[in-house]
């Protein structure tokens, strides 16, 4: 008994100190540790079947769902490989890939199109086959905005299918991509409406709560804040998790670095333009004062040998009066 009590008191201690690194009392949903201990373990499947129902408004009550492998490679060897976040089967035979993007790609919207591939050609059959498909659900949780909708104000959720462009009616409902962009959900505690406004609230500001908000009292959430303190993560979790953070935190420089780089050279680019039409600027305006002043010498020495003033106003384009004080 007194051995297991030095076992527990070392335990206490390692855990002490890994987090001591942490400030915050609930793991980041961003990183990857904090996005798959969520989601993404048989353990904590009702957490992932509340947010499926509550982002496809009850349309369809998922009752259960069955992880499958996340790694997938084509049917050719020389194909890409694809990792997924989350990828699971509710019990309808509908397949859902879950990703948490955490920046920008350049073709983003390309891969997930790609990635959309895969549950549906798992579906094929061999020998007598219809061609019957069950629905594909492509579910993009995005830590940026798109480009196009910079401006779009609060809409953050975007719903995409197949569509007719003249008739302006979905042609194909079985396969949908949904794209939430996080950094446009404003919402505060008080105007938690759905239990999606609460999972989106959950999502955006977990790693920033200090304990489980009023507005959240589902059971669900009891599970989500549980699941989610830092103090319950053993050893081997909360190693993993210091080191997903590390990774997400590196991430955020590297894009801030950009960013930062991108202003300073569009600065430079900017003052670089501004002195070069400086400069332009500068010598029309002296060119012009140069022709100017040859206009008002010639002025005078015509003035001199008693040309008529109109004569000289005339010939150089000063007003009489200007010639008059000259």
């Amino acid at each position: 008994m007194k051995s297991r009590g030095k076992r527990l008191s070392l335990s206490k201690i390692i855990t002490s100190m890994y987090l001591d690194g942490f400030q915050e009392r609930y793991v980041n949903p961003y990183t990857d540790f904090g996005f798959k201990k969520l989601f993404g373990s048989e353990v904590n499947k009702d957490l992932l079947i509340s947010f499926l129902n509550a982002l496809l408004h009850e349309e369809q009550k998922i009752v259960d769902i069955t992880y499958l492998p996340n790694e997938h490679i084509g049917d050719l060897e020389l194909e890409r490989k694809s990792v997924f976040d989350v990828y699971c089967r509710n019990d309808r035979g509908e397949h859902f890939i879950v990703e948490m993007q955490k920046a920008e790609q350049k073709f983003f919207k390309d891969r997930s199109v790609f990635y959309s591939t895969f549950p549906i050609r798992e579906q094929a059959r061999r020998g007598d086959w219809d061609y019957s498909l069950k629905s594909v659900y492509t579910i993009g949780i995005l830590n940026f905005v798109f480009d196009e909708d910079e401006d779009s104000g609060e809409y953050f959720h975007h719903e995409v299918k197949l569509m007719d462009t003249a008739r302006k009616t979905v042609f194909y409902d079985k396969l949908t991509f949904i794209y939430l962009e996080m950094p446009k959900f404003n919402k505060r505690e008080d105007e938690l409406e759905t239990l999606f406004d609460k999972w989106m609230f959950v999502l955006k500001n977990l790693s920033r709560l200090t304990e489980r908000p009023v507005a959240l009292q589902e059971r669900v959430f009891e599970r989500v804040f549980r699941v989610a303190e830092i103090a319950r993560l053993d050893k081997r979790d909360l190693a993993a998790y210091e080191e997903s953070v590390k990774v997400f935190r590196d991430l955020n420089n590297v894009i801030s670095t950009a960013e930062w780089k991108g202003e300073v050279k569009g600065h430079a680019k900017g003052l670089e333009e501004g002195l070069a039409k400086g400069l332009e600027a500068g010598l029309a305006k002296g060119l012009e004062k140069g022709k100017r002043e040859e206009k008002l010498e010639m002025a005078r020495g015509m003035k001199a040998e008693g040309i008529p003033l109109a004569t000289i106003q005339k010939i150089s384009g000063l007003s009489i009066q200007k010639i008059e004080e000259l």
